[in-house]
């Protein structure tokens, strides 16, 4: 395995909710993976005048852009589960045996992009609903 792996060999699946996201989606251009934890104040006044934080609830989205295209089945899946306000299953690796979350994820955002040099663009936001599993490398 190399010491680094490159953003063009992340891969992104979808599949039907509450099953296996086993569809790779290739009409994406960059991913962001958001994870974070909300935070709780645990200070007592034992901890010498510090604060003291405990992480509670974890979150996590996926931000990316796909190309405007109706006829890609990627984009439609994503457009229908935006407009239905349905959730889609989705699985985003660093590579093809690579890590990451898997889970259901609904579609907050469908923006489209229409720069004048640029193909038009869909940026979408993709917010986990349902975790599944983590994904380790194989």
């Amino acid at each position: 395995m190399p010491e680094f792996e490159l953003g063009k060999d992340a891969k992104l699946y979808r599949g039907a909710v509450g099953g296996p996201a086993s569809t790779e989606v290739t009409n994406v251009r960059n991913l962001t993976l958001n994870m974070a934890a909300r935070e709780a104040d645990v200070t007592t006044r034992a901890n010498g005048g510090w604060r003291a934080t405990a992480a509670t609830l974890r979150e996590c989205s996926i931000e990316f852009q796909m190309v405007w295209d109706p006829t890609d089945g990627g984009f439609a899946a994503m457009r229908t589960a935006f407009l239905t306000s349905a959730k889609i299953a989705l699985k985003a690796l660093t590579s093809e045996t690579g890590e990451g979350p898997d889970g259901d994820f609904s579609i907050t955002n469908f923006s489209r992009s229409e720069e004048l040099e640029d193909a038009i663009l869909v940026d979408v936001t993709a917010k986990l609903a349902v975790f599944r599993t983590w994904v380790e490398s194989s």
